[in-house]
């Protein structure tokens, strides 16, 4: 008989906060193709010539403040869903593999190997669907397992960006947060609009149609940018919240090519012009914390936001390892892998 495996899979985050570390990590995250979808040869001339001789420097020190006595924020709560996941699956192995950095999804993939696992669901935590991240992870998975030359049945988790098992436990871990008072703005990852364009086979609907990302159709069925307001309109639903009192944002831009928009930084000096002063932070785009959230958005988008005047900033911890979430998580998996009893 045939034993299931999970393979957890995040971004990755560098072993230690320190430029050489740093800078290892950055070269094999920027070098992918599906991250900077130039030709190799610029692509090479952008990361080696400009983007590793002066970032990991400044990278480094952000990285160092937010370390953890177990590491990378990024890896330790990455493996803390994976360990709460584990006691709910029982005898069904669970591992982490890190798309960029270690534990890599080579290594998750031997254990799962080792442990007699014949069938195997990938499952990317990311809940709104990206070349850069979900493909690219699946497909550097089915690489490594070509090259250990195994062949076990596979199954993919998928995109959830408005599943109940991931907008329930979201919506319930923003909603002590709030008030008459507070504005609740929705920061998610940014990503280049060459990135979501390629998506369009139609080569008709992204960035031609006003609105594009809010207007579901076949043409954007796999667009980040879509799956971002799904989940954002789905929780502003369950929270009961009227226009006014949300907005949603990019952040974490990089170079000088053209991004979703409106940028995080933007928006919320848009907002303090506006009059409000107090505001409330969530990335749904990031189940673990890591540099994005406890850097990003709790250090520098706070400093900025009081510089502003603004009075109040609140940055709602990821899900991690919350129970609701690890709950909804393992209901996501036990469908996958058997959707006629779970």
């Amino acid at each position: 008989m045939g034993r299931d495996g999970v393979l957890l899979m995040n971004v990755g985050t560098p072993d230690e906060p320190t430029v050489a570390s740093v800078k290892t990590y950055l070269r094999e995250f920027l070098l992918d193709p599906d991250v900077i979808d130039i030709p190799a040869p610029l692509r090479h001339l952008l990361v080696r010539g400009i983007i590793l001789r002066t970032r990991p420097k400044k990278i480094a020190p952000r990285y160092k403040s937010i370390w953890m006595e177990g590491g990378s924020p990024l890896r330790v709560y990455t493996q803390r869903i994976c360990d709460k996941l584990q006691v709910k699956m029982e005898e069904t192995p669970c591992v982490v593999g890190m798309r960029y950095g270690n534990p890599s999804i080579r290594s998750a993939l031997e254990s799962l190997k080792q442990q007699g696992v014949t069938r195997v669901l990938l499952a990317p935590l990311f809940p709104h669907y990206a070349q850069a991240t979900t493909e690219s992870s699946v497909k550097h998975a089915f690489n490594e397992l070509n090259a250990m030359k195994w062949t076990p049945d596979i199954l993919e988790l998928g995109h959830f960006e408005t599943e109940n098992e991931f907008v329930d436990p979201l919506a319930e871990s923003i909603r002590p947060h709030l008030s008459e008072n507070t504005h609740l703005l929705f920061s998610y990852h940014g990503l280049p609009i060459s990135h979501v364009k390629r998506i369009d086979a139609t080569k008709k609907h992204c960035q031609k149609v006003a609105n594009c990302c809010e207007i579901a159709c076949d043409a954007n069925a796999l667009c980040y940018g879509r799956h971002c307001s799904e989940t954002t309109h789905a929780v502003v639903e369950r929270l009961g919240l009227t226009d006014e009192q949300w907005s949603m944002s990019y952040q974490s831009r990089l170079g000088p090519v053209k991004w979703l928009e409106p940028a995080t930084t933007s928006k919320v000096e848009e907002l303090v012009k506006r009059g409000i002063k107090n505001i409330v932070v969530v990335a749904p785009a990031f189940l673990a914390d890591g540099l994005e959230t406890l850097e990003e958005l709790d250090i520098e988008l706070r400093e900025d936001f009081l510089e502003m005047g603004g009075e109040e900033l609140t940055v709602v911890k990821c899900l991690n390892d919350d129970d609701q979430w690890i709950d909804g998580l393992e209901s996501l998996v036990r469908k996958r892998l058997d959707p006629l009893t779970a």
